[in-house]
């Protein structure tokens, strides 16, 4: 009896076993032949992950302040390109001249009447961070700041937001020759300086509101995250009508003394801030608050400082902004690495992040940095151990991103036919590994690949995955829709490249010199977990990529997302036009959408199950990646040619907002209705060719 319980206890643990095994084999993208393969694989990649790679980069990197254009800024360029080398990836370098503000400039921000008081423009030197006393670390400034001196009396103006200067003009406050104050927050930081100008203002000052990421917060730096008193967000304030290079858009800014010339915009053609611009902290604002006298602001203007925020300072009181930009070419290169498939070299899975940094960069962005050249290690070492990936995965290190999201959109100005041929996604890893906190946004195809892999690693604070931890008491975690701010602009909105933005975020000094190494120990990680983990997820999504036989895009997700979005417009627009009877045209195509779509996911299914040739995986495979380019309208948006995504774009009010349908949503910003029907064409057009494309494969499988 004994050996027969022995028997059947082996044999319904093997039964368990074979069962778990079958249902967890299957990944999409994977006939399950090959798919505990990849499961294998993926363990095998986990378990090379080495944790403390993640902060030997991040100690080398942020050694120096290196902000685009700096030789501290070389060194990191090239220690990124030494270690991507010796861990067996082509390293090409991609050098362009760009327009730039040649550094910080001479500024000075003072009180004149009724007293003389110069304000302060950098951050305290802090006993216990020895980082905070680097004699080049820079004041606070803006890039592409106008220069001038100006005195004048100072208006409030809340968040700078264009809402805000209408608000201005309805109470009757005239801003010809004052200087603006404004807070951050609410809007891209260069349409508060494009508004100040619009409306006649002289000058501006931004400062962080403690009430926004301040005291009001929590416990302020040293003694907790939030910002102190001195702590300055510094950043770009270019507005021109496309991203990147301003004065070559729609091409890359090759090196000036090259074999091949681009032409170049005359610069006082392209709209520069004429304006003088400086960043301060809330110490400083709270002298010029302290002295304002005029009525109080209106609801919901108030900040934190400790006094009745006023709309106007009066004619008694007078401030001095002194700014002396210079502006000129700047040498910039992007370290691109590539470890090249086996199968299928031609088919390429690119992720990337920045490396320049407004100073230390420890959390933006380059704890992104670090990430990927740990992962770069990781995936080298598969690839010496008979695991290189069938298609070639790249990691991009962008330069300039902070002044104005350049490096990346030269590439992919000087890349785009390639692009459009080879790339099957990009993902974006600005400052992945800045905190604890999971989330991620993505364009439609590319989502649940993203919770798929959030699923497979655990996060190291919790007992769950990073899937539970990141969708909390929901079925289903919410992935956000791409907006600005970052370098997956040019490869999603220009070009039409599927994108994914994911990382884990967290506390930050956002744009401040206290954005350190000692920063980030004592308050975003201390144990260093979080760097490995993303790592972790990031590389299994790159593995399925690039080894799935069929590239695993949800096809089904566009019609579902499409649906939602032109349903919340719908709502929008009736909001000021209760008459408008709807997007008929493009709610009939996304039904047509939704059955192309399921019956191409049925037949992509079986097909996964059939023997295919490599030829004929590739040829679906060219389909697939042909998908997303349905949104690309070679006319580009009303608010910028170069923005040719009908899908998505970056917000042009706002500038970091997604706007999901950007053409409809430039009608709502207006409250106009007039060109309604005729987008409700055109987005059927672009739909129904959506479907069309579905059909077309669906018929060759």
């Amino acid at each position: 009896m004994r050996t027969i319980k022995l028997f059947l206890l082996i044999t319904g643990i093997w039964i368990f076993i074979s069962i778990h095994a079958t249902e967890s084999q299957s990944i999409y993208g994977f006939p399950n032949a090959s798919a505990l393969k990849q499961i294998e694989l993926e363990s095998q990649f986990k378990n090379v992950v080495d944790f403390d790679r993640f902060k030997v980069h991040l100690e080398q990197l942020t050694i120096e302040p290196h902000v685009a254009g700096t030789p501290a800024n070389e060194k990191v360029r090239d220690y990124m390109a030494e270690k991507m080398g010796n861990a067996g990836w082509k390293v090409d370098i991609y050098p362009y001249d760009v327009y730039l503000s040649k550094g910080p400039g001479e500024s000075l921000l003072e009180i004149v009447t009724p007293i003389r008081l110069p304000l302060n423009q950098q951050e305290y030197i802090i006993g216990e961070n020895p980082y905070s006393s680097n004699p080049n670390l820079w004041k606070g400034w803006n890039a592409y700041s106008g220069s001038g001196d100006v005195t004048g009396e100072i208006v409030y103006a809340n968040y700078g937001t264009k809402k805000d200067f209408e608000k201005l003009e309805e109470l009757g406050i005239d801003l010809n020759d004052k200087i603006v104050i404004a807070r951050y927050g609410g809007n891209f930081r260069g349409y508060k300086a494009k508004f100040a100008e619009q409306y006649g203002a002289a000058g501006l000052i931004m400062y962080t509101d403690p009430g926004d990421a301040g005291y009001a917060r929590g416990l302020t730096y040293p003694e907790g995250p939030f910002y102190s008193e001195s702590t300055i967000q510094r950043g770009s304030l270019l507005t021109v009508d496309w991203t990147g290079d301003p004065l070559t858009p729609f091409e890359p800014a090759l090196p000036l003394d090259g074999d091949k010339q681009v032409e170049r915009l005359d610069p006082d053609s392209v709209g520069f801030h004429t304006i003088p611009v400086v960043p301060i902290g809330y110490a400083s604002a709270k002298e010029i608050m302290a002295q304002m006298k005029g009525n109080p602001v209106p609801s919901g203007w108030q900040g934190h400082l400790p006094y009745t925020y006023r709309v106007e300072g009066g004619p008694g009181f007078t401030v001095r902004l002194k700014v002396n930009l210079e502006k000129g070419f700047v040498r910039v290169h992007n370290v691109i690495g590539t470890l090249v498939g086996s199968e299928f070299p031609d088919e390429w899975i690119i992720l990337g992040c920045h490396f320049d940094a407004w100073g230390y960069g420890a959390t933006d962005p380059n704890s992104g940095t670090a990430m990927l050249l740990s992962l770069s290690e990781s995936l080298g070492k598969l690839a010496r151990n008979g695991e290189r990936p069938k298609r070639s995965i790249m990691i991009g290190h962008w330069d300039a991103e902070e002044h104005g999201v350049i490096g990346s959109s030269e590439w992919v100005e000087e890349m785009k036919d390639q692009l459009s041929a080879k790339a099957i996604t990009y993902i974006n890893l600005d400052g992945a590994a800045s905190g604890k906190n999971f989330g991620a946004s993505a364009s439609p195809s590319m989502k649940q690949i993203v919770m798929d892999a959030s699923k497979e690693v655990m996060h190291p604070y919790t007992e769950k995955s990073i899937f539970e931890t990141w969708a909390g008491d929901k079925t289903e975690p919410v992935l956000g829709n791409l907006g600005g701010g970052s370098d997956h602009i040019a490869f999603y909105m220009h070009v039409g490249i599927p994108s994914v933005s994911a990382g884990a975020g967290g506390p930050t000094l956002y744009h401040s010199n206290y954005d350190d190494l000692f920063y980030y120990k004592k308050f975003v990680d201390p144990e260093f977990k979080m760097g490995g983990t993303i790592e972790q997820v990031i590389g299994i999504i790159s593995l399925r990529l690039a080894n799935a036989d069929l590239i695993p895009y949800d096809v089904g997700r566009y019609a579902v997302d499409l649906k939602m979005h032109f349903e919340n417009r719908e709502k929008t627009i009736k909001e000021y036009n209760e008459g408008f009877q709807g997007f008929t045209l493009s709610k009939g195509a996304i039904d047509t959408l939704l059955n192309s779509a399921n019956q191409l996911k049925a037949k992509l299914n079986e097909k996964l199950q059939q023997r295919s040739s490599k030829k004929e995986l590739t040829s679906i495979n060219r389909h697939l990646m042909h998908l997303e380019k349905s949104f690309i309208d070679p006319e580009g948006m009303p608010f910028g040619a170069w923005y040719r995504s009908l899908y998505a774009s970056t917000d042009p009010f706002s500038g970091y907002a997604s706007w999901i349908l950007p053409g409809i949503m430039h009608e709502i910003e207006q409250k106009s209705s007039e060109k309604l029907p005729w987008w409700d064409e055109k987005y059927s057009k672009a739909i129904l060719n959506l479907a069309a494309k579905m059909d077309e494969l669906k018929g060759q499988l």
